[in-house]
């Protein structure tokens, strides 16, 4: 009895391990099978992945030149500012230094009026002063010989008047002065006062309207009329006043 239950537990045992070494074989091979499988997938993924890191990486280099682009545009942007900032204020510049250009055209035409303006003046002044030089030489002259012919002496008195002094009127006495004076009145006509012959005498100075000319014509009267015209200072002073 109890060999053939060693026997038969000894056949289970062999079963048993017979059964195991064949489960195991199969499982090794499973294994193996897996394994297989396994290296094959890894092979098979083996080019997604890389092709995924390609990308990856790609996609980054692509990103950091977007990115640079996007940096580069706004310094071109920036520069672009820059320029039509400069590009405005040189046209600014330009704009004022046409205006200061026009302003100085205008200044120097102007100078350059002035100067034709001072020219004309200043031959006119030049003319206006020989004519005056030659008048004073002839009223000079004409001094002269009335202050020798007739002693005539022209004095400025009281109210910007002239009074006119004759000598050597009266041949008898050649020492005695006779004088009159003439004035303008508010209404710039002139006036002669305490004289008997005033109308004439006023009518003589308005048609020569000429102080030289006038003197001219009393030398010419004096020497005609000494008696009639004139009369001694120790008598009635003779007045004919003029204001200037």
């Amino acid at each position: 009895m109890v060999e053939d239950e060693l026997a038969l537990f000894d056949k289970s045992i062999n079963e048993f391990w017979n059964k195991f070494k064949n489960t195991l074989s199969d499982t090794s091979c499973q294994m193996v099978g897996l394994r297989d499988t396994y290296k094959d997938s890894i092979k098979a993924f083996a080019v997604p992945l890389s092709l995924s890191e390609k990308l990856s990486v790609k996609l980054k280099e692509e990103e950091r030149m977007v990115e640079m682009f996007l940096e580069y545009q706004n310094q071109i942007c920036r520069q672009n500012k820059l320029i039509q900032e400069k590009k405005d204020n040189l046209l600014k510049l330009i704009a004022e230094v046409k205006g200061k250009k026009q302003e100085l055209e205008a200044l120097t035409a102007n100078i350059q009026d002035l100067k034709e303006e001072y020219a004309r003046k200043k031959e006119t002044i030049s003319n206006a002063n020989k004519a005056n030089e030659e008048r004073l030489k002839r009223l000079q002259k004409s001094a002269d010989v009335y202050k020798d012919r007739l002693g005539l002496e022209i004095r400025k008195i009281y109210g910007d008047k002239l009074q006119f002094i004759f000598t050597n009127i009266d041949p008898k006495h050649p020492e005695s002065p006779f004088m009159f004076s003439l004035c303008l009145n508010e209404a710039r006509d002139y006036e002669v006062t305490l004289l008997e012959f005033r109308k004439m005498v006023l009518s003589s100075l308005y048609l020569c309207s000429h102080l030289e000319a006038f003197i001219a014509d009393k030398d010419t009267q004096l020497n005609c009329r000494i008696g009639s015209l004139m009369c001694p200072s120790d008598s009635i002073p003779i007045l004919m006043e003029l204001t200037f």
